[in-house]
């Protein structure tokens, strides 16, 4: 059976597909940010529970308190671009979503559990003690789960010739777990959110943390470490990850596809210069070469799924039903909730304390 076969038609876009894709590489790198921000402290967090003092448990306890937002904010902040995704790739998404329904559905539940826990672990810090470690390691572990049920899904996506297992698994119970490129794919995306949630949490230490000297100090020198520690190991991952790509899809960043190769030029560049200020401990210089870094790779992550889809699916042959106003109230309630997220987060007693 030919893979094509089993796609679905595209439903009529109702705007022009640019549109759809520029929000989509707009907000997916916000999701990107506040996923690593708490993966990052989450980590910081865990750490510091196994290292001994007064200012280590500290430093979690303060972490602890950003944990729950930092859910929200992850949580929140991903559904605009899981939105765009089904817009332009739906017929796609939607396929793969059936052949793992079982465990897509169990995302829900996942992410509602890790984030009372979470606030289990802000709330009752003080009174946990010893425990409060264990409540941590069961939120990461559930948001690593969420983030490895993703990578199945999204790698399905892209990979239609896949989809024939179904056939012979019809319980929505199908992982992509023989595709070589899974392990390196979620590996590089979860080290790469730990050290830029290193980074973050250095930035949080610096700002937010810095009436107590000696636990701003501890975040700062703990979140740069697993900063720059962890985007040296990117580099290894990073190269695992380009080799066991498709052959075709990996040919696009090595001068097959000119502005995918410059790309992946400019951020291995910006991943040098981001060591060198990591190693020097220059939290807010990293923090700006970090933003254009973040976009880049997911401007990447994009090649590589149009790499993949080349041969089944092109999103500028989908034909347009215009039909403006739904964008526009979106554009609308973007600006407007945006307003509103600052204003909230300026009431924040720990963002006044940092002032």
């Amino acid at each position: 059976m030919n893979p094509s076969d089993l796609i679905p038609v595209a439903d009529n876009l109702t705007a022009h597909w640019g549109w759809f894709q520029f929000l989509l590489m707009l907000t997916f790198p916000l999701h990107l940010f506040a996923m690593n921000a708490l993966l990052g402290a989450g980590m910081i967090a865990f750490v510091s529970h196994l290292l001994p003092g007064r200012v280590h448990h500290e430093l979690s306890d303060e972490l602890a308190k950003a944990l729950p937002f930092l859910v929200a904010f992850t949580v929140n902040l991903g559904v605009a671009p899981l939105l765009f995704v089904n817009v332009i790739y739906g017929h796609l998404l939607y396929s793969s979503t059936v052949l793992m329904g079982l465990f897509w559905l169990a995302v829900i539940p996942i992410l509602i559990i890790a984030y009372y826990m979470a606030y289990i672990y802000d709330f009752n810090f003080k009174k946990l003690g010893n425990l409060a470690m264990f409540v941590l390691m069961g939120v990461l572990a559930l948001l690593l789960l969420v983030g490895f049920i993703f990578s199945n899904n999204m790698t399905m996506m892209i990979n239609p010739s896949t989809w024939i297992r179904w056939f012979s698994t019809p319980g929505g119970t199908l992982l992509n777990l023989a595709d070589p490129v899974l392990l390196p794919r979620y590996i590089h995306i979860i080290t790469g959110s730990l050290a830029v949630g290193g980074l973050f949490t250095a930035v949080y230490a610096a700002t937010v943390l810095k009436h107590d000297f000696e636990v701003s100090e501890a975040g700062q020198r703990l979140g740069m470490r697993l900063f720059t520690w962890l985007t040296l190991l990117q580099f290894v991952i990073g190269t695992w990850f380009l080799l066991t790509l498709p052959q075709e899809v990996m040919k696009r960043f090595m001068g097959g596809d000119a502005l995918s190769t410059a790309l992946l030029a400019i951020g291995i560049l910006l991943a040098v210069a981001t060591l060198v200020t990591g190693y020097q401990r220059r939290v807010m210089i990293s923090l700006w070469l970090t933003l254009p870094l973040v976009y880049l790779m997911s401007f990447l992550r994009d090649s590589v799924r149009t790499g993949y889809l080349t041969p089944y699916f092109d999103m500028t042959k989908v034909p347009v039903d215009a039909q403006w106003s739904p964008l526009l109230f979106f554009l609308v309630t973007l600006v407007l909730g945006i307003v509103v997220i600052v204003w909230m987060v300026s009431k924040l007693p720990a963002f006044k304390r940092s002032n």
